[in-house]
């Protein structure tokens, strides 16, 4: 899944990236198929080249390896909301049939409190500005369902010309990538359909993990295994965010506790 999202970035300039899986594939890119890929994060560091995984958004050494750091504002108004963001690259707690995205809160069944969830961030206006928006999360029914418990995130909303008619200037999701395959928006429906299988996986598991009666590609292919190189420079990836002590940055109140969960998290 890491290898074929990583795959996905190729010939892109920019990415503007969330943490996590996302975040994975983004540095395993850099590493593999797009050395010159400029990596873009939330807290506004432009050109980021970590030596390791982030732990968040607020790691250090996102900042003491960007070519810039501008404030937020900045990095929303400007480079954004500007357009001059390639590819935007997000997870996701759930996900719907029209890539729309829940990242907010989920229903846990009746007598029990609604889960809650980490929120938007900055989500929204990457899913609505950047050029194109690729997305990775593991396949379950928990995760594709057939009605988000809420709707985070647009991404191609109830399907075509939703978009548009709320002048979003971006193409929206191009591919959702998973542990099981790919599935990407039909042009006419805007509906997700599977479009790649990862070897050994069927079509029955893919359907049997979506909460919705998934549609097929009239031609389905598979993907390419990883190659050494490309497991290689993976497991060097994480492997180094295992052993790397935490920024000086990371030592203290909030961030500290961000960093666990996102190194629980990832």
């Amino acid at each position: 899944m890491e290898v074929n999202a990583a795959r996905a970035l190729a010939g892109a300039r920019s990415c503007f990236v969330g943490i996590g899986l996302p975040s994975t594939a983004a540095n395993l890119a850099r590493r593999t198929v797009n050395p010159d890929l400029v990596l873009v994060y939330e807290s506004g560091t432009l050109g980021s080249k970590p030596t390791r995984l982030p732990l968040s958004i607020g790691d250090g050494e996102l900042a003491d390896t960007a070519d810039s750091v501008v404030s937020v504002p900045e990095m929303f108004n400007y480079w954004l909301q500007g357009g001059r963001i390639d590819v935007g690259f997000l997870g996701a707690a759930q996900v719907d049939r029209f890539a729309n995205i829940n990242t907010t809160v989920v229903d846990r069944g009746p007598g029990r409190p609604e889960g809650r969830l980490p929120g938007a961030g900055g989500a929204p206006e990457i899913a609505a500005n950047c050029g194109q928006v690729l997305m990775v999360l593991r396949h379950s029914r928990r995760s594709f369902v057939g009605t988000l418990d809420f709707v985070t995130t647009l991404g191609h909303g109830a399907g075509p010309g939703d978009r548009a008619a709320l002048g979003l200037p971006g193409a929206g999701p191009t591919a959702v990538i998973t542990d099981l395959g790919v599935l990407r928006p039909d042009p006419d429906t805007a509906e997700l359909v599977l479009t790649e299988l990862h070897p050994g996986v069927t079509v029955d598991q893919v359907r049997a993990a979506t909460g919705w009666d998934l549609r097929e590609a009239s031609r389905i292919g598979v993907t390419a295994p990883p190659t050494t190189a490309e497991l290689a420079a993976l497991r060097a990836l994480k492997a180094a965010a295992a052993d790397e002590p935490p920024h000086p940055a990371e030592t203290s109140g909030f961030r500290k506790a961000g960093a666990r969960r996102s190194r629980k998290d990832a």
